[in-house]
């Protein structure tokens, strides 16, 4: 009877891992001081988290996807936030689906509507469309949520940033 209720891991059954915002964050992919005074610039370090220095041409193919979609319209969307993402998926960049964040202390000009500047940004890489469009979809749920906003103000580690995005998909019912 117990083997019943043991849940196998994700590889074992085919089963695609449930993708949220505290799954695809990790430490190594958060910077919470941010230091470029323009959007290009905060662009590259985002990116930086993502790709590893010696992938210069992924990192170039990836910032000039960024830069691409910021061109056609800002990711800014309330408060402070930022989501940097490409027009589509890049096919083959990832394995699966990953958020970097990083946090500007001052915050900088980025295109917001509101004209504000922005101090928190999620870059999203997904490798197919799907896991692209659900990621968004639940990152955009948390940044609309003003505690969740101001809990990543007061983050002082990489894993305070992750322990939030846990504990607020929790509350939402989807972590």
């Amino acid at each position: 009877m117990e083997a019943e209720h043991q849940q196998l891991p994700p590889e074992a059954t085919g089963i695609p891992e449930p993708v949220t915002v505290a799954t695809t964050l990790s430490p190594s992919r958060i910077q919470l001081s941010l230091t470029a005074s323009d959007r290009d610039g905060v662009l590259r370090e985002l990116v930086s988290l993502v790709i590893p220095p010696q992938e210069r041409r992924n990192a170039e193919l990836l910032f000039e996807a960024l830069k691409a979609r910021e061109d056609l319209c800002s990711t800014c969307v309330n408060e402070g936030v930022a989501i940097p993402h490409s027009r589509n998926a890049l096919v083959g960049l990832v394995e699966k689906p990953l958020l970097a964040y990083g946090r500007h202390p001052r915050g900088i000009q980025f295109g917001a509507l509101d004209g504000k500047p922005v101090r928190h940004f999620f870059l999203l890489c997904a490798p197919n469309v799907r896991e692209h469009l659900q990621l968004l979809a639940h990152l955009a749920r948390l940044v609309h949520n003003a505690e969740f906003r101001a809990q990543l103000a007061a983050a002082k580690r990489s894993e305070d940033v992750i322990a939030v995005a846990r504990n607020a998909e929790q509350a939402l019912g989807g972590g």
